[in-house]
């Protein structure tokens, strides 16, 4: 199992537009291929920076299936317009299981 972690940083103002989408392409990443779930948290201290989280069973769910399916598009669609800068995106496994 993978985690997808998505830096995005949104334009001042446009949070809750830019929330509201997420909410609205929840079921994209539902009926995507090996996506085991996701959520987007806000930084407290820095309210336009967020962090999305999406667990998927394998990198090529993520990087192939997904990103070239229509559902990236659309998904896309939803929330590019609010990005104040590209998105920072990387993939992390479990390296010490706390509690």
């Amino acid at each position: 199992m993978f985690r997808e972690v998505a830096e995005l940083k949104v334009a001042e103002g446009t949070e809750q537009q830019f929330e509201a989408g997420v909410q609205q392409a929840v079921a994209l990443f539902k009926r995507a291929k090996g996506c085991h779930g996701m959520r987007l948290e806000r930084s407290v201290e820095e309210p336009g920076s967020y962090m999305l989280f999406v667990e998927w069973e394998t990198i090529e769910d993520h990087m192939v299936h997904f990103r070239e399916s229509d559902d990236f598009q659309e998904w896309r669609r939803l929330v590019g317009g609010f990005f104040s800068a590209p998105p920072r995106v990387f993939h992390t496994t479990i390296a010490v299981e706390g509690f």
